[in-house]
């Protein structure tokens, strides 16, 4: 009996590794899109963007504006086609810490005692992702893992250096 439940739990974890490289992609087409979407729209009306950055009293609002519209554009971007994801990930995470703290304040304390409404707001899957494919990476289906393979395959097809013997 304790055979067959090892067998069955075995094939379960065969069967979920076949989903993490889908899964990721859904969620890195998703996000991405959302991020690519926000930072576009930004963009549009930087002004206004920059001048909600100003009455939430952000230091260099129309710098820090560019700088957000542009690390969601480009980052979702790079998110969707799986391109430098990990790093990517990064100033993507940041800003959605950075919203939590300017613009969903009572979210992010919430944290710590209704978390509830922590995942509730509107950062918080943002964030979730960029954390996932940080940890986790892009998966299978991104330009992340044949740049790899072929980065990993062409560093073994590269003769080893020889060091020469000292006199």
């Amino acid at each position: 009996m304790f055979q067959s439940i090892t067998k069955a739990y075995q094939y379960l974890i065969f069967f979920g590794a076949y989903l993490k490289s889908p899964l990721l992609l859904l969620c890195r087409l998703y996000w991405g899109w959302g991020f690519l979407m926000a930072g576009w729209g930004k963009l549009q009306d930087i002004d206004k963007f920059a001048q909600s950055l100003e009455q939430m009293q952000m230091f260099a609002p129309h710098f820090n504006a560019y700088l957000g519209a542009y690390v969601e554009l480009i980052g979702g971007l790079f998110l969707m086609i799986g391109f430098a994801s990990r790093l990517v990930a990064i100033p993507l995470a940041i800003q959605m810490v950075v919203a939590y703290y300017l613009a969903h304040y009572e979210d992010l304390v919430a944290l710590f005692g209704n978390t509830s409404v922590f995942v509730a707001a509107s950062p918080f899957n943002y964030l979730l992702i960029s954390l996932f494919v940080l940890a986790f990476g892009p998966g299978r289906f991104s330009l992340d893992y044949f740049m790899e393979k072929w980065l990993f395959h062409r560093a073994q097809a590269t003769p080893n250096h020889q060091h020469l013997p000292h006199d």
